[in-house]
């Protein structure tokens, strides 16, 4: 395990995609404490959050140490109204154009946020799946691999809408282990039951009664994340280190992104903040991997 594998999102620092999330860091202090915990590279993060010009999105990575991984995408997949290759397409462009090769995809339902799921008929499920292998084979050709992310809040979340992907098409999987655990998946029984579907991985440690909280429908998933239901690798409930050593025991070459959502209220002083949780887990994370 390289410092090469390690890699950052721009939500650990609160930089989210959702309306009203929170307050929004520049990009240039969250780039700059990237480069300062030893992040080789990132996720693109929202729209607007890094240039969309090629050119100028790697020049700015570049001048801070950082290359492209991928970037997190939100498609409606499941609605037989709604093509979601062209949306899909420009988001491969962007990647290839940019050196990235990850697409992250959320199957969400089309509404704002991560706070209400819903339920597919047959008809939703069966369009869902097709579309997964639509978007998959786009990207492939294209020289990106995408993988889906299961997420709180949208069409894939629990262990039955899991199964039924795994089982249902030949798609891989982004594995979450914070998303997975507070859908009701064990993210080390995944990784362990099929390594060769996981192509890319966002680590976050999780406080797991609260989880079972926003679980529950006892309280929303924005709320929890507000009240501190991440933790730093290793202070949490999902076992990070063994979901480590299943995914290296298994040949996992991916990259390892710090992952974990964070909501501010307000800019935090030079050195405080988000970076300090980043700063504990990729310590953790070398220490495991060592």
């Amino acid at each position: 395990m390289t410092a090469a594998r390690i890699a950052a999102a721009p939500i650990s620092w609160g930089v989210c995609e959702v309306p009203g999330w929170g307050y929004q860091l520049p990009r240039e202090r969250v780039l700059a404490e990237m480069r300062e915990v030893g992040m080789v590279a990132t996720e693109f993060g929202p729209d607007g959050f890094l240039p969309e010009g090629p050119a100028e999105c790697s020049a700015l990575l570049a001048s801070y140490g950082l290359s492209a991984v991928g970037g997190f995408v939100t498609l409606v997949l499941h609605d037989p109204a709604v093509d979601p290759l062209p949306e899909a397409k420009r988001a491969v462009d962007r990647m290839v154009s940019a050196g990235a090769d990850v697409m992250v995809v959320a199957a969400v339902s089309g509404q704002e946020g991560y706070d209400q799921a819903l339920e597919l008929d047959a008809t939703g499920w069966a369009t869902l799946l097709a579309n997964l292998g639509a978007v998959s084979a786009l990207a492939g050709a294209a020289g990106v691999t995408m993988g889906l992310h299961p997420h709180v809040g949208t069409l894939v979340e629990g262990p039955d809408a899991v199964r039924r992907v795994l089982e249902g098409s030949s798609v891989n999987l982004c594995l979450d282990t914070g998303h997975l655990l507070i859908g009701g998946t064990d993210p080390l029984a995944l990784a362990r039951e099929v390594p060769l579907r996981i192509v890319h991985a966002h680590l976050k440690d999780v406080d797991r009664d609260m989880a079972a909280r926003v679980r529950d429908g006892c309280s929303t998933y924005t709320s929890a994340v507000a009240a501190g239901m991440y933790k730093p690798l290793g202070q949490g409930d999902v076992g990070i280190a063994g979901v480590l050593s299943a995914l290296e025991g298994a040949g996992y070459g991916g990259y390892y992104v710090m992952e974990q959502d964070s909501i501010l209220d307000a800019e935090p002083p030079p050195g405080g903040g988000p970076v300090a949780d980043v700063r504990a887990s990729v310590a953790f994370l070398r220490e495991a991997l060592r």
